[in-house]
C-alpha cells in the first residue's frame, strides 16, 4: 500500500513516516519545509533503512501538487500539512486560512482528478473550543468557543471533509483529532525542531534547557488544578504516530473520527518537574498573567479508539522526557 503524507518531514510526519515504514507501508512526503527540515529524511533512513521519496512541494501549487500524483499511483493520503502556531494565527488570520483551507481544498480536488479516495486528516483537539475540565469524547460540541483561526481552519477542514464524503460515496476519511503531542523517537535521530518560533510547552521546555530562551513563561497559577496551572493530556508522538497505522488499516466508507490522547491531564508545573528530572537540570520559569482563551483542564476521552482502532498509548511523560531529550543531546553532537 502507497501512502501519500502531506507534511511529512514535520514532527508528527515524520514520526508516522517511520511506524508506516516499520510496518511495510511504502511511504512518500510532499513538503514546502516552511516548518521542517530536509535533514528529517536521514533520521527516517537512518532508522528504517528506507529513504522516502520526497517532493518539494507546496500544496498550494496545484499544478506541481497534480505533478506528484501523476507520478504515482497511491492508495491513501496522509494529511498533516498546514500552519499550526496558535499566537501566529491571532495575528495573521488570513494567511492561516488562506493557507490551510486552500491547500486542503487543492489536495481534495488533485485526489479526485487521480481517483485517491482515503485520506486520513491531522486534526486537533481546538476543535472542541472552550469546553472546561469535562473528559472530551468525539460526540462533544464542535466549533463553539474556538479561540484563534488555527482551530477554526481544522474545524472548517473537518466539515470540508464530511461534505465530500456526503457528495462522494466513495470517499472514505478518518479524522484524527489529537491533543497534545510530546517526546521523540527513542534512537534520538527525530524530534520537535520548529523553524518558527514555538507556542506549545515542550519545544519551549526544550529551547529554555539549552539557553535558545532565557526563561519559561508559565501562564497562570490560579486555575482550579492542584497546583494551580493548567493542565492539559500529553501524547508520546510515538504512540500519536501508531495511531495513524491503526487508522489506515481500519478505514472504511464515509466518515471516521477519534481522538488521540491519553485520557489523562498533566500540568504545566507537573511537565516542568518531570524534565528536571530527567535531565538533572533546574529549569528557569517565571508566573506570568493568563493568555485570553487558556483553559484550565483540558483531556480527551479515547475509549473509541481503543474500542474500535485496538490502539491505546503505551508511553508516559518520563518516556517522553527521556526520549526528547536524547534528541537534543543527538544534535548537540553535531
Amino acid at each position: 500500500m502507497k501512502i501519500l503524507l502531506t507534511g511529512g518531514t514535520g514532527y508528527i510526519g515524520s514520526h508516522t513516516a517511520v511506524e508506516l515504514i516499520n510496518r511495510g507501508y511504502d511511504v512518500e512526503i510532499v513538503d514546502n519545509l516552511f516548518n521542517s527540515k530536509i535533514t528529517v529524511l536521514d533520521g527516517i533512513e537512518e532508522i528504517t533503512g528506507v529513504r522516502p521519496k520526497f517532493y518539494h512541494v507546496d500544496l498550494l501549487d496545484k499544478n506541481k501538487l497534480d505533478e506528484v500524483f501523476a507520478n504515482s499511483h497511491y492508495d491513501a493520503v496522509m494529511h498533516f500539512a498546514g500552519l499550526k502556531a496558535v499566537g501566529e494565527s491571532v495575528e495573521k488570520p488570513l494567511l492561516y486560512y488562506y493557507n490551510n483551507i486552500g491547500t486542503t481544498i487543492n489536495l481534495l480536488e488533485v485526489m479526485k482528478k487521480h481517483k485517491v479516495n482515503k485520506m486520513i486528516f491531522s486534526s486537533s483537539a481546538t476543535v472542541y473550543g472552550d469546553q472546561d475540565g469535562v473528559k472530551l469524547t468525539e460526540d462533544s460540541q464542535t466549533g463553539v468557543g474556538i479561540t484563534n483561526p488555527y482551530g477554526q481552519t481544522k474545524y472548517m477542514i473537518e466539515q470540508i471533509l464530511k461534505d465530500t464524503a456526503t457528495a462522494n460515496p466513495d470517499f472514505e476519511v478518518t479524522i484524527l483529532r489529537y491533543f497534545n503531542p510530546v517526546g521523540a523517537h527513542a534512537s534520538g535521530l527525530i524530534g520537535e525542531d520548529p523553524n518558527d518560533i514555538p507556542n506549545n510547552l515542550m519545544p519551549i521546555i526544550m529551547k529554555v534547557s539549552t539557553g535558545e530562551i532565557p526563561t519559561l513563561s508559565v501562564y497562570g497559577n490560579d486555575y482550579n488544578t492542584p497546583d494551580g496551572t493548567g493542565m492539559r493530556d500529553y501524547i508520546h508522538v510515538v504512540d500519536l504516530a501508531c495511531g495513524h497505522v491503526m487508522a489506515i488499516e481500519k478505514m472504511g466508507p464515509g466518515v471516521q473520527i477519534y481522538n488521540l490522547g491519553t485520557g489523562e491531564a498533566t500540568s504545566v508545573m507537573e511537565m516542568i518537574r518531570a524534565f528536571e528530572k530527567a535531565s538533572g537540570k533546574s529549569l528557569p520559569y517565571k508566573i506570568t498573567a493568563r493568555r485570553p482563551g487558556d483553559l484550565a483542564k483540558v483531556f480527551a476521552d479515547p475509549t473509541k479508539a481503543e474500542m474500535e482502532l485496538k490502539w491505546k498509548t503505551k508511553l508516559t511523560i518520563a518516556d517522553a522526557m527521556r526520549d526528547t531529550i536524547n534528541y537534543l543531546k543527538h544534535y548537540e553532537k553535531k
